[in-house]
């Protein structure tokens, strides 16, 4: 089934149901008083958070969304049914923007519930309007309809550690090699356009497809994806040893974090220098230092065939989100 983090859909709350006028039947008298009850509540549109990412996927050929009606009133003084609510689930991490009023609703934690369309109260029974003064009302009330909307619903990570960098800078093979993902590896740019998790000890972690230079302008892939990274906890920038300019390219993903804005900059950063196997072994250690130098950053040199470089990094990895 193919990833979808975001959909519109056309959500409306219950009507309530009509008060009815009703009267009491005892022996001998045709109408021995008022007996109309309430109508029910109309269902709610409720949004739930649950861990499945695929949830929005589920919804593609669902484009609305409603609760069910309140029931009418009834004899005795019978209150009508409530209608059911309609519950939307969502991956946790959703972000639902209801478009004609531009209401938020974030959905953070496994279970929490949000109701962002009430339904509409029922209306009056004709005992409701019993007074001294009006013994035998014969007024009673609709069900007023219930709230509707258009939501915009978009899906942003929740990951302990993201993966950022150009295309084929080694995050989905770093990702297959710390967990048990099996995210697509391949020599050519854009091999990944989903994000991809996997369980790192306890820990998510999440490859996010590749950027490129003028992502945060509408460029390539990583416009749509850059939202992922906002709430991860740190990111790991790696840096291809492939690539011809190692300061600029790192500088380049860092400027497109910047324009997106929402303090990407400002996460903790760890630095790789991936594929390092590309380079003769006696240029490997200079390309560390001379990176490490241009960008005054610690830079970790790393290969996934390399059994020590990758033990290492791994135990770095588990230090700092130990740490985060």
């Amino acid at each position: 089934m193919a990833f979808v983090d975001e959909m519109n859909a056309k959500a409306t709350a219950g009507t309530g149901g009509n008060g009815v006028v009703r009267w009491l039947h005892l022996k001998g008298l045709e109408k021995a008083g008022p007996a109309g009850g309430d109508g029910g509540r109309g269902g709610d549109v409720v949004l739930e958070g649950v861990r499945d990412l695929s949830m929005l996927a589920s919804y593609r050929f669902t484009k609305s969304f409603r609760a069910q009606d309140g029931g009418a009133g009834a004899g005795n003084d019978r209150h009508g049914k409530d209608g059911e609510p309609a519950v939307i689930k969502v991956p946790v991490g959703t972000v639902a923007t209801v478009e004609e009023t531009g209401e938020t609703f974030e959905l953070l934690e496994d279970g929490q519930r949000l109701v962002v369309f009430k339904g509409g109260a029922g209306g009056f029974g004709n005992a409701h309007f019993k007074s001294s003064v009006n013994r035998n009302p014969f007024e009673s009330t609709p069900g007023r309809k219930g709230q509707e909307g258009t939501l915009h619903i978009t899906l942003k990570l929740i990951a302990d550690a993201g993966f950022v960098g150009f295309p084929n800078a080694g995050k989905s093979s770093l990702l297959n090699a710390l967990t048990k993902s099996r995210s697509r590896v391949a020599a050519y740019p854009f091999t990944t356009l989903d994000p991809h998790l996997g369980d790192f000890y306890g820990y998510l972690l999440a490859d996010i497809p590749g950027l490129i230079e003028g992502a945060s302008d509408g460029r390539g892939l990583g416009s749509k994806f850059l939202r992922h990274v906002e709430r991860t906890g740190f990111l790991v920038h790696l840096v291809s040893a492939e690539q011809e300019d190692l300061e600029k390219s790192y500088r380049a993903i860092r400027a497109e974090l910047e324009a997106a804005g929402s303090g990407l900059t400002e996460k903790r950063e760890l630095v790789v220098l991936s594929k390092i196997d590309m380079l003769p072994p006696e240029e490997q250690a200079g390309a560390v230092s001379s990176l490490a130098k241009a960008i005054g950053k610690e830079v970790i040199p790393l290969s996934v065939i390399d059994d020590d470089l990758l033990k290492a990094f791994s135990d770095r990895l588990a230090k700092e989100l130990a740490e985060k």
